[in-house]
C-alpha cells in the first residue's frame, strides 16, 4: 500500500514544461504542463496532469475500489454520472443525473450504518463548487457554502436540505425506513436510493443562468447554444469527467481547448488544471471562449453564418480537423468545398459523412437542445 502511494506521488510530482500546442497540432499533441499561474481557487498548489499521470491516478483509484467491491462492481464518475468514494473506498455515492436517482452504498464490515449516514450527509451537502472536492480519492467532502443539490432533493418532510441537522435527520430516516442489502462478490452491500425532484434538471440550469449569460455576452456567442452544449455534455453536472480527460459542465479538455483559451484568449502559458475547470465559472468561461476561437480563428473562413454555426458545434466535439476532413483531405480544398454548399447540404454532410460517428450524432443533438432552449 505504502509503495503504491509513493509511486503515485512520484508520478504526480514529476512534470516538464512544453510550449502551448499550435493550431495545426491541437488535436494531435502531447500534453503540456505548466505549474505557473493557473488561477486555481484553492491552496493546494495543484498542477495540471499529463495524460500518463491522469491514467496512473485512475488506475490506482480502480485498484482500490476493486479491492473493496470486487471486479464486477467498479463504478467510475462520468459525464452524466457523479461517483465519489469514502472510507477507504468502502463507501460510495452515485448520482445518475439522466434518471434523477441518487444511490449511497457501503460494503463496510464495521458499523456500516454509520458509514452510510456520513456518506449520505456529505453527498446531500456537497458544495456547488466541485474544485473543493476530490472525486478521485476517498477524502471526505468539505461541507461549506451552498449545497449543489439544494432544491434538487426533498427530505421525508418535503423540505429542502441545506443544513447539517436536516441532512442528518433525513439520513436517519432513510437508514431506518429505506435501507436495502445486496450480496456482492466480496460480501454484503448496504444501500439507500434517493429520488431527485422531477424538475432537477431545470434546478441545475437555473444555478448557472448568470454565468452563461455573462459568458455569452463576453464572447458574443448565442446564449441558447451554451445551454445546449452544457446539457449535451454534462446534463448540468459540474462534477462531470470523461474518459478523454474532459472536465466540468462544458467538458473542456485541458491540453486542447483549455490550452488554446489560455494561449489565445487569456494570454497566459500552460494549460488549466482540473481544479480550475471544475469551477463552474471558469468552465463556462473557458468553453465559451473556445467557441469564440472556433468562430473567429479556426473557422473564420466559413462564409454562411448558419453553416458556420453547424461547423462550430461539430468542431467543439470532433475538432476543426474532423470538420474539414468531412469535405476533403486537403484543408484548403475542404474549406472551398464547404463554402460552395448550402447550409442544409453542409448539415447533411456533417451528420452523415463526418469521420467520427459521435460527432455525426452530436450536431443533431445539440441543435435539438438549442431549439428547446430558444422556445422557453
Amino acid at each position: 500500500m505504502k509503495k503504491a502511494w509513493l509511486t503515485i506521488a512520484a508520478c504526480l510530482l514529476t512534470v516538464s514544461c512544453s510550449s502551448t500546442p499550435t493550431p495545426d497540432c491541437i488535436y494531435n499533441c502531447a500534453p503540456s504542463i505548466d505549474i505557473g499561474n493557473n488561477n486555481t481557487n484553492d491552496n493546494n498548489n495543484y498542477i495540471a496532469l499529463t495524460e500518463t499521470q491522469r491514467q496512473a491516478l485512475l488506475k490506482y483509484l480502480e485498484s482500490q475500489v476493486k479491492q473493496q467491491w470486487g471486479d464486477d462492481n467498479y463504478l467510475q464518475a462520468g459525464k452524466h454520472r457523479y461517483v465519489k468514494y469514502f472510507d477507504g473506498y468502502r463507501t460510495r455515492a452515485h448520482i445518475d443525473f439522466d434518471n434523477g436517482k441518487i444511490y449511497v452504498s457501503t460494503v463496510a464490515n464495521n458499523a456500516p450504518q454509520h458509514a452510510l449516514k456520513q456518506a449520505i450527509e456529505e453527498t446531500l451537502l456537497m458544495p456547488a463548487d466541485p474544485s473543493q472536492v476530490d472525486i478521485f480519492s476517498d477524502k471526505s467532502i468539505p461541507l461549506n457554502g451552498k449545497p449543489f443539490l439544494l432544491g434538487q432533493v426533498k427530505d421525508h418532510q418535503n423540505q429542502d436540505i441545506q443544513w447539517p441537522w436536516r441532512a442528518g435527520q433525513y439520513a436517519d430516516y432513510l437508514i431506518a425506513n429505506k435501507l436495502k442489502t445486496q450480496q456482492l462478490q466480496r460480501g454484503t452491500a448496504y444501500y439507500v436510493e434517493i429520488d431527485m425532484v422531477e424538475d432537477h434538471l431545470e434546478q441545475r440550469e437555473y444555478q448557472y443562468a448568470d454565468l452563461i449569460r455573462q459568458a455569452a455576452k463576453r464572447y458574443d456567442i448565442d446564449e441558447n447554444l451554451i445551454y445546449a452544449i452544457v446539457k449535451t455534455e454534462s446534463s448540468f453536472n459540474p462534477y462531470a469527467v470523461s474518459h478523454a480527460g474532459a472536465y466540468g459542465l462544458m467538458q473542456v479538455i485541458p491540453k486542447t481547448a483549455g490550452a488554446d483559451v489560455f494561449n489565445l484568449v487569456k494570454n497566459k502559458p500552460g494549460i488549466p488544471t482540473k481544479e480550475y475547470l471544475f469551477n463552474p465559472a471558469n468552465n463556462i468561461d473557458t468553453g465559451t471562449a473556445y467557441f469564440y476561437i472556433l468562430k473567429n480563428r479556426y473557422l473564420k473562413e466559413v462564409q454562411h453564418p448558419t453553416t458556420k454555426h453547424y461547423t462550430m458545434i461539430s468542431a467543439y466535439n470532433g475538432g476543426t480537423g474532423g470538420v474539414l476532413a468531412t469535405f476533403d483531405v486537403d484543408r484548403k480544398q475542404a474549406m472551398k468545398d464547404l463554402n460552395n454548399l448550402q447550409p442544409n447540404q453542409a448539415y447533411w454532410a456533417l451528420t452523415n459523412k463526418h469521420p467520427k460517428a459521435e460527432a455525426r450524432r452530436y450536431l443533431e443533438k445539440v441543435l435539438n437542445f438549442q431549439k428547446e432552449f430558444e422556445a422557453m
